[in-house]
């Protein structure tokens, strides 16, 4: 999930500049998960784009509302505030650096460990005030999107008749998962650099996702790039309504299927 507030980031040493795309790209593969057709149109945008986008999902959006208005109120913390969750080593409060390969970008995040053990008592920490508020709302949005990321991996397993059906999906479902969650946000470019009109921030770095899927869910806020079969990178168009579904590195290994 993306999240859009107020609060700057300390100005970074080490900026990344990359050429914006020329347009939107209009392309995405808009996948209805309610259609008899489904199955096999995801499968086939895995292996033209390793990347598509899902309607009629079942993830009620009071959900999503109640969840990102708690995400926003958080990183309108002080810097002082959210960082007694810090270091994300790996889970909690982080800022700048993305990953355990030192990554700079211009984001703040909060991850979380789908795992209760692990992350109740750092959200104890993060949020002492109401936890328990916010836990049950993460809660109730990880379990509608685990059911909707359980539903479309079970749809790929059907159309390439990987036994059992569960074969895939129940790596999310099991207890010993080690599914995240991640909030990101990108604080607004401060104005003394609004001026060098020739500088792009960079978000988050060129990269593929090392797990079998990720389900991305952004607010009306523009920045998702993805790299077509061609090596362009092109601007993908927000859709607060849907979710983007992409492919990760284990998936591509694991079904012998040449995704993008």
């Amino acid at each position: 999930m993306v999240v859009l507030s107020q609060p700057i980031l300390d100005t970074f040493s080490d900026i990344k500049i990359i050429r914006p795309p020329i347009s939107l790209f209009h392309e995405i593969p808009v996948i209805d998960l309610s259609s008899p057709d489904a199955k096999t149109e995801i499968v086939e945008a895995c292996k033209e784009f390793g990347f598509f986008k899902v309607i009629n999902h079942d993830v009620p959006f009071d959900f999503i509302s109640k969840l990102e208005a708690e995400a926003v109120r958080f990183f309108k913390l002080s810097q002082s505030e959210k960082e007694k969750a810090t270091p994300a080593n790996p889970f909690g409060y982080g800022s700048k650096k993305i990953g355990p390969n030192g990554d700079i970008g211009w984001v703040e995040y909060l991850l979380c460990s789908m795992n209760p053990e692990l992350a109740h008592e750092k959200s104890l920490t993060v949020f002492s005030d109401n936890s328990e508020q916010f836990w049950s709302l993460v809660n109730d949005y990880v379990l509608a999107v685990r059911n909707m990321a359980c539903g479309v991996l079970e749809m790929i397993a059907d159309r390439l008749r990987i036994e059992p059906r569960n074969l895939l999906s129940r790596l999310i479902k099991d207890e010993k998962s080690d599914s995240i969650f991640r909030l990101n946000h990108y604080p607004p470019c401060p104005s003394e650099l609004q001026s060098l009109s020739s500088l792009n921030l960079l978000g988050f770095g060129e990269h593929t996702d090392p797990q079998i899927i990720s389900v991305l869910r952004s607010n009306t806020t523009s920045g998702l790039q993805i790299s077509v079969k061609d090596g362009t990178w092109v601007a993908v168009p927000p859709d607060p309504f849907s979710f983007f579904i992409n492919v990760g590195d284990s998936l591509q290994v694991c079904s012998f299927i040449p995704f993008s």
